[in-house]
Order: structure tokens, then sequence, then C-alpha cells
């Protein structure tokens, strides 16, 4: 806790000290089966690019620690990997396909509990916005092909696009084009939560709150493969960190 913290501080004071900081995004991460923090490079990419500092954040054990983190940092990305604990909305697991880490997810909530609580913005792309959903009363399609019959897999496909949401504000548009790789889902929507962009088959592709900014789909990989367009996204969530 000690060491975490000092950690959190010392990177504070080395932005607080530079004449024109640039802000400090934290970014969650997966692990490997041995334990190691893994984070693909194009959240931490994208997040350079944009105009801020990225820090990886490994996985957290407690309320402390996590509100150490969270007020070392401007704002927060949750990233994708594994599924939400179908517990944490009251099911049980559905099939063989729901892949669960039981230390991601305790980090991930410590996380978000406390983003949520300093106030602090927070980008949620894929299992972050179905993380999000859940920790504030949502719950979740465990399983998009066997619940629903849709496949959201490797697949490129258009959203629609809530006029007045923040998908509509920085794009000015009612359509947009994104990637799928999930087989998961928002279902039942928390409170407070506006629901902004949604696929053809119904499918809820991004919802927001005046502190939240939700998409169910990989922006970042986009902006990888060479697709500058999403670059805008990162830059707008970089600009309410400043």
């Amino acid at each position: 806790m000690k060491r975490l913290t000092v950690l959190c501080l010392l990177c504070a004071a080395a932005l607080a000290c530079s004449p024109a900081a640039e802000p400090l995004v934290g970014i969650t991460c997966s692990r490997s089966r041995s334990g190691s923090t893994v984070l693909p490079t194009t959240y931490s990419d994208a997040v350079s690019k944009a105009g801020g500092v990225p820090l990886v954040i490994p996985t957290v054990s407690s309320m402390e620690q996590a509100a150490a983190v969270v007020a070392a940092v401007d704002g927060i990305v949750f990233s994708g990997g594994e599924d939400v604990n179908p517990a944490w909305y009251g099911e049980e697991v559905l099939n063989e396909t729901v892949e669960i880490d039981f230390v991601r997810d305790r980090s991930d909530s410590l996380l978000a509990r406390a983003a949520l609580a300093a106030g602090k913005p927070v980008l949620a792309i894929c299992r972050g916005s179905q993380l999000m959903n859940v920790i504030m009363g949502g719950s979740l399609w465990q399983d998009l092909p066997s619940q629903l019959g849709v496949s959201h897999s490797d697949v490129v496909h258009n959203i629609s696009v809530e006029p007045g949401s923040f998908l509509a504000r920085i794009y000015g548009s009612d359509s947009l084009k994104v990637n799928s790789m999930h087989h998961q889902a928002v279902k039942d929507v928390a409170p407070g939560i506006t629901v902004v962009a949604r696929s053809a088959d119904g499918v809820v592709e991004a919802w927001e709150t005046p502190q939240v900014w939700a998409v169910q789909f990989h922006p970042e990989k986009m902006l990888a493969s060479g697709d500058e367009s999403w670059l805008p996204l990162f830059e707008a969530f970089t600009a309410v960190c400043k």
C-alpha cells in the first residue's frame, strides 16, 4: 500500500511541476496466466497521441490503493478483456464462453468505485463499458450468439448515434462505422445511464453519464490500424481530463 501510494504521489508531483503539464491518464490492465500485468500498447499509444500521459495501472487489492491511484490521475480508461463475473448482477455463469478473472474483477471494481466517488472522467471501452454498467447497477447479456442469436465477433458494422451525445458532438454524425470483438454487451441499463448508440440488431454500442463515456467497440484498435478518424475521441477525452 505504502509503495503504491508513494508511486502515485511522485507521478502527480512530477506532473504538477511541469510548466505545461499534460493530463495523466490511468489505464486498467489484464493479467497473464502467470500473473503478469498485460495491456496492448494500442491503449497507451492512443492516449499519448491524443496529448495525454498514459499510466498503466496494475491490479489493486483494497479501496485505499484504488483511491490512491485515482487521486494521482486526471482520468481513467477502463480497457477491454475478460468477462465480468455474472454473480455481480445476480446471475450464474451461462456457459463455457464466459471467462472470468476474479483478481481483475476485484481490482477494476475498486478502481471504478473510487473513480466514480472522486468524480474523475472515465472512458470505458468494451469490457470497461460492461464493467461500469454493472458497477452502477445494470446487467449484461452473457453470450450474444446463444441469447440473442447475433454475432459481434470480428465484424465491421454501422451504429446509429443519438443527437447531442458525446459521439455526435465529436463526430457530427448520426452514424458511425465501428469494429466488434465481443460476445457480451449491456442488457439492463443502470440508473443514470443514457444509451447513445446502437447497432442495427439493437445491441448497445455506446452510453454516457456526465462523468462516463462508454463504447462497446475498440476505437484504439481502429486508430492503431491507421484510421485517424478515431483520434478525436481520445483527444476529446484527454481535453476533459485537463
